[in-house]
């Protein structure tokens, strides 16, 4: 009997115990454990300078680079290696001041002097870098080792946007010439000031890289990552990859297209399915020049009014996006809920070709007018989604009258042979934006030519005006109502027609823990928190704070 109570009071004191110390500690996160995480593509240029054209090199570049700024899970600009900055000259002064006591991945102390070298190979033609259009005329002066002067002719609302670089270490770059620059091994073999450290890379026998290691550096400026270690495995096409997605060889695929989205949605028991908004959309811009046709605005109203967008959506993207209806998406700085919008209304759309004195007098199914077929020509290149969107065009503009002929461009040649010359029709393209929308290359008059970016040759004086205002205007509320007013003028002109804007999607092990981002500016923004990610916890005390009393 004596031996049951001590059994029973030994069990109780170990229940209790184990109720109290569940009762006064916490999970919190622990440091250690790998990640293993797939690319479609190889790396080539883990450069923050020379890395703009390829998804892996940015990746990358992301988890070893630090910058002045960079984005939160949020979407919103925040303070990098920054510390503080002003600005001042009503818009046309910023100073920065910089971290002290940052390290670069070698030991070295980072300053401002790498701020200004790694400025200097951007503006300078021979690096041949893609950010130096951003940097073209913008004065740099050193005012301390941590402090360091911008100054811009016209104040730029968006200019901080532009502290999103990465920074290189002088000690090691300074020494390289231009002609080396892109070859040298350090390109793949990157030492920054980020978040991970390189380790080592493999290749096959062939020397094509096969994965590269990184491990969580210790004197991270922002607090160790609490994943000990990354491994990255390229992969030559995203069949390759979901195999090693199912093969577990990987625990973190991205870019996934939308057709193969559910094979991640269905895994639910180990994936985590991520489905991101950017700042992108793809339209159709009509080129008036090429055709008269689409000079008469009821053309454009009823090609506009009978396109299908929320079917794009489903049969292109599996609905992994939203639809755009104004130069300016949703969420951003100027969208307008209050800009005309075109509603799918297929009866209408053929009621507005008929009032305007397009019929089909002969009955083969194609509109005529003055003894000229309505018919247009849509281009595009031979991008899947780009492709499968210019059928469905093709099929729903067919059936309000329209003859529709496909051009479909090989990637390689759409730029060279379509673009610079603004060599179509309709286009059906996609604009990159940022989460803190310029759209003055896209809609200005001053860039229907190339390089500028107004694919559709829009040309309106108040549109100017609003464009020229809006990107120097440093007050938030006025400028998005400059840019309201901008797409309420764009959409009553319809030079083009809004379609849709993808998500970007990803797929995570759901060992992996800590807060992911909801709104990225770019792919590699997925990246922006990876220090806070974790996959290791432990219990902490967490005892209830007691109030202090003074004596009496």
């Amino acid at each position: 009997m004596l031996s049951f109570f001590s059994s029973f009071l030994a069990a109780g004191i170990l229940l209790a115990l184990v109720f109290g110390y569940l009762s006064f500690t916490q999970t919190v996160p622990a440091r250690g454990g790998d990640l293993k995480i797939g690319l479609i593509g190889s790396p080539r240029y883990v450069n923050p300078i020379i890395n703009q054209t390829n998804n892996t090199d940015q990746d990358l570049s992301a988890l070893v680079y630090s910058s002045l700024m960079k984005y939160d899970t949020g979407g919103n600009l925040a303070k990098d290696l920054a510390d503080d900055y002003k600005i001042g000259d009503s818009g046309k002064i910023y100073e920065v001041f910089i971290r002290k006591n940052v390290k670069w991945h070698d030991g070295q102390n980072l300053t401002i002097d790498d701020v200004i070298f790694t400025l200097k190979l951007i503006q300078d033609t021979e690096y041949k870098s893609q950010l130096r259009s951003t940097w073209q005329g913008v004065e740099i002066e050193k005012i301390d080792d941590y402090s360091i002067r911008f100054k811009i002719k016209n104040a730029y609302a968006p200019f901080l946007q532009n502290l999103t670089f990465g920074v290189l270490p002088k000690h090691l770059w300074e020494n390289v010439v231009p002609s080396s620059f892109p070859l040298h091994e350090m390109n793949l073999k990157p030492v920054g000031s980020g978040p991970y450290k390189f380790q080592k890379l493999k290749k096959d026998k062939n020397g094509i890289i096969k994965s590269m290691e990184f491990k969580s550096f210790e004197e991270y400026f922002d607090g160790k990552a609490y994943i000990g270690n990354l491994v990255f495995n390229f992969y030559p096409s995203e069949d390759a990859a979901i195999a090693a997605w199912k093969e577990k060889e990987i625990e973190s695929l991205s870019s996934i297209s939308p057709a193969n989205t559910n094979l991640f949605r269905d895994d639910k028991n180990r994936a985590n399915t991520y489905s991101l908004p950017l700042p992108r959309y793809f339209a159709v811009f009509f080129n008036q020049s090429q055709n008269k046709i689409l000079g008469d605005k009821n053309v454009r109203l009823a090609l506009n009014q009978g396109t299908n967008k929320s079917g794009l959506i489903g049969e292109v993207i599996n609905n992994e996006g939203r639809i755009a209806d104004t130069p300016i998406l949703p969420g951003m700085t100027g969208y307008s809920s209050s800009a005309k919008k075109y509603d799918f209304n297929f009866d209408e759309a053929k009621k507005i070709l008929e009032n305007a004195g397009w019929k089909d007098a002969d009955g083969d199914g194609i509109r005529e007018k003055d003894k000229q077929i309505l018919e247009i020509t849509l281009t595009t290149f031979d991008w899947q989604e780009l492709t499968r969107s210019a059928q469905i065009l093709q099929k729903q503009w067919s059936d309000l009258g329209f003859k529709v002929n496909l051009d479909i461009k090989e990637m390689s040649k759409i730029q060279t042979e379509v673009i610079k010359p603004r060599q179509y029709q309709a286009l059906l393209f996609g604009e990159i934006l940022n989460l803190e929308p310029d759209p003055y290359s896209f809609w200005h008059s001053s860039q229907k030519k190339d390089p500028g970016l107004n694919l559709a040759l829009y040309e309106s004086r108040d549109a100017d005006k609003l464009l020229e205002e809006g990107r120097q205007d440093l007050d938030l509320n006025s400028r998005s109502q400059k840019y309201q007013q901008l797409c309420s003028i764009i959409n009553e002109d319809i030079p083009a027609i809004f379609l849709f804007s993808p998500n970007y999607i990803m797929a995570l092990d759901k060992k992996v823990k800590g807060e992911q981002a909801n709104t990225i500016n770019t792919p590699s923004g997925r990246f922006n928190q990876i220090s806070q990610w974790y996959i290791n916890t432990q219990r902490e005390w967490n005892f209830p704070k007691r109030e202090s009393r003074k004596l009496r």
